[in-house]
């Protein structure tokens, strides 16, 4: 029989502590300020982006037109009564191909003066720049055509190519309007053998040619 001597004199083991209080309560649960930061940048960033829309549909002035104003038919207003006195009477007129877009609106009319099969022939074009300033282009493009003549007292710039007396060609910047006026001799055909319109001196041509010009700028105004 196994007796308990281990127990006698043993170390005695405390009893556990018993708990009989409440445990104090927690604190209240704050919000966390991450989401007030997110909510206040979706608001901002709404409101930003509105911004940008009403900015992107926001109509931009452009340039100054000078009273300059699209045109439908050019032949109705391009008269060309200096030309006429010196040409003779128109004998066939007719409009070219236009365009009115937001960027540019471009017209020409093309002239008969004297015989239809051998008078002299005028082109006439007209381009309005609604958008883009064409001054920086034009004196370059007007020389690479050829020699020409620098003209004063016709809008910002004008030039003009006599094509070595068989005619001429008027280039003039207004603004945001150009204006070409081109004159040159008709050729037709008789049993295949090309022939030229009547020859007319054609010296000086570039004087009726800056009057009707300025004429057609008038008009191009009203």
């Amino acid at each position: 029989m196994i007796s308990e001597p281990e127990l006698v004199g043993g170390v005695e083991f405390e009893a556990p502590e018993v708990l009989t209080e409440t445990p104090p309560p927690r604190p209240p649960r704050t919000r966390r300020p991450w989401l007030w930061a997110l909510g206040g940048a979706v608001v901002a960033s709404a409101v930003w982006g509105g911004g940008l829309y009403a900015y992107g549909q926001r109509t931009e002035a452009g340039p100054d037109l000078g009273g300059y104003k699209p045109v439908a038919d050019l032949c109705d207003v391009a008269e060309l009564k200096a030309l006429g006195a010196v040409l003779g009477k128109k004998s066939q007129d007719g409009a070219g191909l236009g365009v009115d877009e937001p960027a540019m609106s471009e017209s020409s009319c093309m002239v008969v003066f004297g015989p239809s099969e051998t008078g002299q022939s005028v082109d006439v074009t007209y381009t309005l720049h609604k958008r883009v300033d064409p001054e920086p282009e034009f004196a370059v493009r007007a020389r690479q055509n050829g020699v020409i003549q620098e003209l004063d007292g016709i809008g910002e710039q004008a030039f003009f190519d006599s094509h070595s007396g068989e005619g001429g060609t008027l280039r003039i910047l207004d603004g945001q309007a150009e204006i070409t006026i081109n004159l040159y001799r008709q050729y037709h055909e008789v049993n295949g053998v090309p022939v030229e319109s009547e020859r007319l001196d054609l010296s000086g041509i570039d004087v009726p040619m800056s009057q009707d010009a300025l004429a057609l700028m008038a008009a191009l105004k009203k």
